[in-house]
């Protein structure tokens, strides 16, 4: 027996924290928040087990209840009181994200990162303006440049309202230059974007969409997000985002997607953030509702195994529950 090569003995006790290779820490978490304008009370998410949607007035509760973990960073999310064709309630003055971060903004110290997106406001539920008369499969198709400019509008909007970041989302060719664009003309030279960069069409979703109300009215997303069998075209598109002056590149999901999160990390000197969705969240929890694993410790891995894979931020639904043991 050769006994020089023993890696056991860096696995005991007190030596294993020392030699740890990745660490995970409260402050690497991003907390999503839904705020809802169209009710005057909490409403539990059924397929999202602990969270819930907020009206307006209890934004700020919900924020500083994250605050409390040590999570100092979150991202909001919007359901508005109506919708239209153009999701026009995306940009208004008085809208549901708008008002809410005012008053985050004025009443906690938290990193307020908001959500730049038309589907949560569009009545037909796609990611910006579609071709006219476009009601199948087969003739829908979102118009790349029209949409746009209603994602440069929404994001100025956000930073009107106080926003520390904003994060395009909805894969829309040219986004981050036109955002960055309008940022810049309207004084907010200095408000960093996170772009959803290689964002793909998954069915890990489902539950946001409960979540968030954004579910398509008839067909999909997959015209506009990346075909799940891609990982060379995830450098591409992160490479144009990276040109058009995106500060934060996000990989969505993260779980099933850790080999796209290494090969962005070695690509590219962003920092990388990992979203672990909505259906990897829920599916977790599922799993330990029928006893099948730990909770926490399932949980722990899998944040752990996206920082290892190279995300420097991870925007988690389990932000709150597993801050405590970081």
């Amino acid at each position: 027996m050769d006994l020089t090569a023993r890696p056991r003995r860096l696995r005991r006790d007190g030596i294993r924290s020392l030699v740890s290779e990745t660490d995970l820490h409260a402050t690497d978490l991003v907390a999503p928040i839904f705020v809802d304008a169209t009710t005057d009370e909490r409403v539990p998410i059924e397929s999202m087990p602990n969270h819930e949607r907020v009206p307006v007035d209890d934004a700020v509760a919900r924020v500083e209840a994250v605050r409390e973990t040590g999570v100092e960073a979150v991202m909001v999310f919007g359901i508005p009181e109506s919708k239209d064709e153009r999701g026009t309630r995306a940009w208004a003055d008085d809208g549901v994200v708008q008002e809410a971060v005012r008053r985050i903004a004025a009443e906690t110290d938290a990193y307020v990162i908001t959500d730049v997106c038309l589907c949560e406001y569009t009545s037909h539920g796609h990611c910006g303006v579609l071709e006219p008369d476009a009601e199948s499969d087969s003739d829908l198709t979102v118009q790349n440049d029209p949409t746009l400019d209603l994602l440069a509008k929404t994001a100025v909007s956000h930073a009107e309202a106080g926003a520390d970041m904003v994060a395009p989302s909805s894969m829309t060719d040219g986004m981050i230059a036109a955002i960055r664009t309008a940022l810049d003309d309207a004084g907010f030279e200095n408000l960093p974007i996170m772009s959803y960069a290689a964002k793909y069409e998954s069915a890990f979703y489902g539950p946001f969409r409960d979540a968030a109300d954004g579910a398509p009215a008839f067909g999909d997303r997959r015209h506009y997000q990346m075909d799940p069998a891609n990982a060379r075209e995830a450098r591409r598109e992160v490479r144009l985002d990276v040109e058009q002056g995106a500060d934060v590149l996000m990989v969505k999901p993260a779980l099933a997607y850790l080999d796209v999160v290494r090969s962005v990390r070695e690509s590219f000197d962003r920092p990388v953030a990992a979203y672990n969705v909505s259906g990897e969240y829920a599916m977790i929890h599922a799993a330990a509702e029928n006893g099948w694993l730990d909770l926490e410790e399932a949980a722990h891995e899998s944040l752990l195994a996206m920082k290892r894979a190279g995300a420097d931020l991870i925007v988690t639904y389990f932000a709150e529950d597993l801050a405590g043991r970081l």
